[in-house]
Order: structure tokens, then sequence, then C-alpha cells
């Protein structure tokens, strides 16, 4: 038996989010002393069957059909279950991204199956029995479950669970597989997409610097962006700053935006909703700045500081500037 992760990519490599859904596969299948498989849409590069093998995958499954030239969320879920059906798998996982959560519900309606969603761990408790935990409420709540199905289905939480490669790296095989695909499975499929901007991906940077209403205006974001550009840092804010049509939604951090799980990450002038906390709660660090000491997102912070950002900020860069320019002036 084996447990069959959904894997996402982007060009050769497999996004993080999957790489972390890998490590979580790989947890599940090694409870039960099963096998990991992988199932990549579009083919599998030589790079990537060797980062796959590098997170413990032993058979790598590269599902292609010409209709799966772009995404197509029911058609991915068709292929999944037909793959499971036809192979020895005891649970299906994917990433809780977007497409992870839309194919996975999918693969529940088609073959009647349970699914739990935003998944931290899960272990094999019998033949039909995984116990779980998972978030709940935006991450508020963290609720231990047993879900018990023939086949259990995943989606996994992209903020808990870390990307950690296996002790022991696989040499996986590679097997195309050919779904066969109905009108209907094609019913929606994306046509034409369009990259909104370029740089350092939000959900995965490593710094986010962050802005929200106390920002001021869509214009007075230069001070952020400059910050941003000078620590290699993406930007994020608020949902009140995307609602005011300040920056697009692609930037916000929170429930309803992008979960982030940075080393460090500067929230400016956001107040600190439940839903934007749900959205940064991973971060390894978070510093805050803030002119309200009573603020919920203080009491959240590693490290506050009551101030005037657009104060702050500049300073910040200024200083940032001339340690840089001091660091490659010729000696005496």
């Amino acid at each position: 038996m084996s447990v069959l992760c959904l894997v996402e990519h982007d060009g050769d490599d497999p996004i993080d989010a999957s790489l972390r859904a890998l490590s979580f596969a790989r947890d599940l299948a090694g409870s039960a002393g099963e096998e990991l498989a992988a199932a990549v849409v579009g083919g599998v590069s030589a790079s990537e069957l060797e980062t796959l093998g590098s997170f413990g995958v032993s058979q790598a499954y590269s599902i292609e059909a010409f209709e799966l030239d772009s995404y197509a969320p029911i058609a991915w879920a068709r292929a999944l279950v037909d793959l499971a059906s036809s192979t020895p798998t005891s649970a299906v996982v994917a990433a809780g991204t977007d497409r992870g959560n839309e194919v996975m519900a999918h693969v529940g309606a088609l073959s009647g199956l349970p699914m739990a969603a935003n998944c931290l761990r899960a272990t094999r408790r019998g033949e039909t029995t995984v116990a779980l935990s998972r978030q709940r409420w935006a991450g508020s709540l963290i609720e231990d479950a047993v879900l018990e199905s023939t086949i259990a289905l995943f989606t996994v939480a992209f903020d808990g669970v870390a990307p950690e490669p296996a002790p022991t790296p696989a040499a996986p095989g590679l097997e195309v597989y050919r779904p066969l695909l109905s009108e209907a499975d094609l019913g929606v499929k994306v046509s034409d997409w369009t990259q909104l901007s370029a740089g350092i991906s939000l959900a995965e940077a490593r710094v986010v610097i962050g802005g929200g209403r106390g920002v001021g205006s869509a214009e007075d974001f230069g001070a952020i962006e400059e910050l941003a550009g000078l620590l290699g840092a993406a930007v994020g804010v608020s949902r009140a700053v995307t609602s005011a049509g300040w920056r697009p939604h692609s930037q916000q951090v929170g429930q309803t935006g992008t979960r982030i799980s940075p080393e460090l990450y500067l929230a400016c002038g956001i107040s600190g909703a439940i839903q934007h906390l749900a959205g940064c709660q991973s971060a390894k660090c978070l510093v805050a700045v803030n002119t309200d000491p009573e603020a919920p997102i203080i009491s959240r912070a590693d490290y506050a500081v009551i101030g005037d950002l657009n104060v702050i900020i500049p300073a910040l860069v200024t200083a940032i500037r001339q340690r840089g320019a001091r660091a490659i002036e010729p000696p005496g």
C-alpha cells in the first residue's frame, strides 16, 4: 500500500506547499509501514524526480493528457480518483493551496470518500482508521479527530507543516499515467491567465513587510516597498488596504488572503484583526509598528515599536542604506 500525494510544480520544481504536503504524507505512510507515491500533472523533469526522491517518494506518476495542458480541477480530480483506485492506495494527500483544496473537494465528490482539510499530522490506527490533528476556525483551534475511510483524503495546512527531506533519500520509479477524461470532466478549465507581478512569492518569502490602513494611502507605500527591496522581502497588506483599492488582493495576508510563514514579518500600521492574525500566525518572528499600544497585533508580536510608521520606516531605510554604504567604503 502507499500514500499518494498530489504535487503542484512551478516549472521544474515542486512548490513549497507541496514539499510540506510530501512531508505530511511521508509521516502518514511511515506510521503504517507504507510507501510514498507522488502524482504530478503535466510531466516530471529529471531534477523534479530527484527532489521527489529526496523527500522519500518511491514511485512517481506523471499524469499526462493533451486536455490537461492547463488547469482543470474536475479533470485533475478524476485522474487522481482513477489512479488511486487502480493502484494500492490507502490515502490521497494534497497541499492546502487554492488548487489543492479545490481538487481534493472534487476527489471527495467523485469518489464519495470523506476529506479532512487543513491537517497538521495524521497517524494510521487501523486498516481504515486514521487519527489526525487539523486547524479549525482560522487556526485558532486545533482539533483532534478520527477519519474512517477505505481511502482517506487530506489537505495539509500550509503554515503548520515544515518541508523536511527524508532521512534517507529514495530512487523513485517514474510511470506515465494517461487518464480517460469525459467532456463533463473538462467543463471547467483555465483558458488564460495573467501574471500579476514579478518578484518574490508572498507565500514563500522569508521576510515580509506588511502595511495596513495606518500607512495612509496607496501613494504612501513607497517606504514600505523601498524597505522590502533592501531586505529582499515581499510586500503584504491587510484586508483594509485591499478593500480600499490601495493594493491588489494578491498581496493580502490573512484568512481570505495568503497565509505566510516567514522568518520575519514586520507589520506596519496593521491593527491585527483575527482574520489577519490567522494568516501570519506561523511567522517565526513578528515585529509590529503601530501608534496604538492597545492594538491586538501588539499583544501577539514578539517585538513592538510604538510610533508613527511614516517616521520609523524611512529612518530604518536610511540606517540600512548608510550601513551598506559604510560596508563598501575603502579603508583609510
